[in-house]
């Protein structure tokens, strides 16, 4: 399946337009990182266990997306967009979507 996060794919025509798919995932912070982080905060730099938590949720959502444009029958997502949403204190929602379609 082809993504991406323009309104067109370069070289294939958009035959069928089969509608918005989306997924998501709602993810909650995990004590051992919070205090891996709150120590990095001292010091500065990448707060790694909250990086591969977005990647790990990034993912999820957009396997969930593909799995609906599938069910669909499309072949291909285009203008797919990320958004990001507080839950509650300490949860939050990752939200993929976009415009499943058939190409050439």
């Amino acid at each position: 399946m082809i993504l991406v996060n323009t309104e067109t794919i370069p070289g294939r025509q958009i035959r069928e337009v089969k509608g918005l798919v989306q997924g998501n995932t709602i993810r909650a912070k995990h004590l051992g990182r919070d205090i891996a982080a709150g120590l990095k905060n001292l010091v500065g730099g990448e707060l790694r266990g909250y990086t591969e938590l977005l990647t790990e949720a990034r993912r999820q959502a957009i396997e969930r997306m593909m799995a609906q444009a599938q069910e669909l029958g499309a072949n291909a997502i285009v203008n797919v967009r990320f958004t990001t949403s507080a839950v509650t204190q300490g949860a939050a929602e990752l939200y993929a979507y976009g415009t499943a379609v058939t190409i050439d």
